[in-house]
């Protein structure tokens, strides 16, 4: 009988983890996971390469014939980068994209697909920088710019995120406001407690896995979009042709839409959480000094995936917001977003008087993801700097300083809410001041990314290089613009 068995083995069919998600029709890291969840069942041949028998791949694809389980799965795979692209339309981003929706209309609405290049192209060569050198951002900009460079730049990035976080957790609280009756200062206190309880005792990685499913509820401006049945041909002519305005004010929101898509602090959480990954996957790490070019590819085809998904998703639903905003706000002559349930009254079409629970639902649970991002960012650049021991899968005991900045980046950005700004304003300006900060940023990655001395045969893409300096050469254009219509 074992003979048998033996035999049927040896005869059944088997295929490589590439091999098996190109004949299912997924993404690498979807069929990665699908092995590391126990959804499908693999065996390790002498090489250590994943073999997959053909029973298992037609149970696969019989099984992903839904699409929503295929959906879930997909979701649930993604890592750093969709984490970062939830992020990216934190409280700050819905409020940004809000508010020029309805001061503009479809007026900027053409960055939504012109900034996603863009958008992806920064983000590949941050994550890049990480899994090819294994350190942060910081610590690979310290190791060819001066230390007060470095320390300069940290320090800008540091205050953007604290106004930042300060935003947020004002926003938070405001939205909460809507749902019940509780005081402000209360629910920010208690916002930003939770946040620090969970990013210091918990550890991000725990906690992120739940969370991330919160940042679908900003979806709920795609589905509004669609019902309002804007102008599509009008909406379409918007998207594909700019239509420039230089007034000091279109400028200042070119910039603030650019610094709320490709914003500072996520260049140093995204190569800082490809290290995390690095650490995770051991053979990863290992290739980084045995030079195995072909685990290398699999690593970046995982990030672009993973990135790619994460900015998509990001742009998707800054287009609907601004379709959304301009088509209910901006045509109904609210012309200034200035408080939350203004902002809410975009999804009043799809959700009527439930628009403030779906708004207040999308501005908490970005928050939540976004903020320990934030502070988190800030931690991992100052302590490559000053070299502390960092990571937020580290103990408390182990990484003072890193969690010492953490909490300090949120109390510090709790305060600002007690000298009553309002928060909306406050995030519309945080966005401008981190599209300011990104320009000298943006350079230095570039530089470092398209090092062959640091990233060997890694470096940039020409698709990365085009988009990247065109980053560059877009941001330093207008904030040129904008400071000669200031000065005259």
């Amino acid at each position: 009988m074992e003979n048998k068995n033996i035999q049927k083995i040896s005869q059944e069919k088997f295929f490589t983890l590439s091999e098996f998600r190109h004949r299912v029709g997924i993404p690498l890291i979807m069929a990665k996971k699908l092995v590391m969840w126990g959804e499908v069942e693999a065996v390790r041949a002498i090489d250590g390469t994943w073999l997959i028998a053909e029973t298992e791949v037609v149970k696969v694809a019989e099984l992903i014939k839904n699409p929503w389980k295929k959906m879930y799965f997909f979701f649930r795979a993604l890592g750093p980068g969709v984490i970062t692209g939830a992020s990216d339309d934190d409280p700050s981003g819905i409020g940004t994209y809000s508010s020029v929706g309805a001061q503009f209309g479809l007026g900027l609405l053409w960055m939504a697909a012109w900034i996603l290049p863009m958008m992806m192209a920064i983000q590949e060569a941050c994550a890049r920088i990480g899994i090819v050198t294994n350190r942060g951002l910081a610590g690979v900009l310290q190791k060819h710019y001066r230390r007060k460079v470095m320390v300069g730049i940290v320090s800008i990035l540091i205050l953007a995120n604290v106004i930042n976080i300060g935003a947020d957790l004002g926003a938070m609280a405001k939205s909460l406001q809507m749902l019940m009756h509780v005081n402000f200062y209360l629910a920010a206190i208690a916002f930003a407690a939770v946040i620090i309880f969970l990013e210091v005792f918990v550890g991000y990685h725990t906690y992120v896995k739940i969370l991330k499913w919160l940042a679908i509820s900003v979806l709920a401006y795609v589905v509004t979009g669609i019902i309002i049945k804007p102008d599509w041909h009008a909406v379409l002519v918007a998207t594909i042709i700019p239509k420039m305005n230089f007034s000091r004010e279109y400028l200042f929101a070119i910039v603030a839409v650019f610094g709320t898509s490709i914003t500072p602090y996520l260049f140093f959480w995204q190569t800082s959480e490809e290290v995390e990954e690095n650490k995770k996957d051991k053979k990863i790490f290992r290739s980084l000094h045995q030079k195995d070019d072909r685990t290398m590819v699999n690593r970046i085809a995982k990030m672009r995936t993973d990135v790619g998904t994460g900015m998509i998703l990001a742009n998707v639903v800054f287009f609907f917001i601004v379709v959304t905003t301009a088509q209910v706000l901006f045509k109904n002559g609210i012309f200034n977003v200035d408080s939350p349930e203004q902002a809410a009254l975009a999804l009043r079409p799809l959700a009527g008087d439930y628009a403030y629970l779906m708004f207040a639902f999308g501005i908490i649970g970005t928050g939540l993801l976004a903020v320990p991002i934030l502070a988190g960012s800030g931690a991992y650049a100052l302590s490559e700097t000053m070299k502390w021991q960092e990571g937020l899968e580290e103990k408390f005991s182990r990484a003072k300083g890193f969690y010492l900045v953490i909490i300090v980046s949120i109390l510090v950005g709790l305060a600002l809410n007690f000298f009553h700004i309002n928060p909306i304003a406050a995030l519309y300006y945080s966005a401008f001041l981190n599209g300011v900060i990104s320009l000298p940023l943006l350079v230095a990655i570039m530089i470092v990314s398209d090092d062959k001395k640091i990233m060997g045969r890694e470096s940039n893409p020409m698709w990365v290089r085009i988009f990247g300096w065109f980053a560059v050469v877009f941001i330093a254009g207008v904030l040129t613009l904008s400071g000669i219509l200031y000065f005259t």
